[in-house]
Protein backbone atom coordinates (compact mmCIF):
# COMPACT_ATOMS: atom_id res chain seq x y z
CA UNK A 1 0.00 0.00 0.00
CA UNK A 2 1.30 3.48 -0.80
CA UNK A 3 1.90 6.20 1.72
CA UNK A 4 -0.55 9.10 1.69
CA UNK A 5 2.50 11.38 1.40
CA UNK A 6 3.19 10.05 -2.12
CA UNK A 7 1.91 12.62 -4.69
CA UNK A 8 0.96 9.92 -7.20
CA UNK A 9 -1.13 8.19 -4.51
CA UNK A 10 -3.00 11.44 -3.83
CA UNK A 11 -3.61 11.93 -7.57
CA UNK A 12 -4.91 8.39 -7.84
CA UNK A 13 -7.18 8.90 -4.82
CA UNK A 14 -8.58 12.08 -6.39
CA UNK A 15 -9.27 10.24 -9.66
CA UNK A 16 -11.07 7.46 -7.78
CA UNK A 17 -13.17 10.03 -5.90
CA UNK A 18 -14.14 11.68 -9.21
CA UNK A 19 -15.18 8.36 -10.71
CA UNK A 20 -17.19 7.34 -7.65
CA UNK A 21 -18.90 10.73 -7.41
CA UNK A 22 -20.15 10.34 -11.00
CA UNK A 23 -22.44 7.55 -9.80
CA UNK A 24 -23.44 4.19 -11.21
CA UNK A 25 -24.68 5.44 -14.59
CA UNK A 26 -23.35 2.45 -16.51
CA UNK A 27 -24.98 -0.10 -14.21
CA UNK A 28 -28.30 1.73 -14.36
CA UNK A 29 -28.10 1.88 -18.16
CA UNK A 30 -27.46 -1.88 -18.41
CA UNK A 31 -30.33 -2.56 -16.00
CA UNK A 32 -32.70 -0.34 -17.99
CA UNK A 33 -31.78 -2.03 -21.26
CA UNK A 34 -32.25 -5.50 -19.74
CA UNK A 35 -35.68 -4.58 -18.36
CA UNK A 36 -36.73 -3.11 -21.72
CA UNK A 37 -35.69 -6.32 -23.50
CA UNK A 38 -37.64 -8.49 -21.05
CA UNK A 39 -40.78 -6.36 -21.43
CA UNK A 40 -40.44 -6.37 -25.24
CA UNK A 41 -40.10 -10.17 -25.26
CA UNK A 42 -43.15 -10.51 -23.04
CA UNK A 43 -45.24 -8.37 -25.39
CA UNK A 44 -43.94 -10.26 -28.44
CA UNK A 45 -44.89 -13.57 -26.83
CA UNK A 46 -48.31 -12.24 -25.85
CA UNK A 47 -49.20 -10.82 -29.27
CA UNK A 48 -47.52 -13.42 -31.51
CA UNK A 49 -48.13 -16.64 -29.57
CA UNK A 50 -50.82 -16.26 -26.93
CA UNK A 51 -53.44 -14.16 -28.76
CA UNK A 52 -53.39 -16.11 -32.06
CA UNK A 53 -54.23 -19.35 -30.21
CA UNK A 54 -57.56 -17.90 -29.12
CA UNK A 55 -59.68 -18.97 -26.19
CA UNK A 56 -59.16 -22.55 -25.08
CA UNK A 57 -62.35 -24.25 -23.82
Amino acid sequence: MRSTEDPSARDEDERVEQIVSAGPRGALMVTGIAVAIVIALWFLFYFLVFLPRGVIH
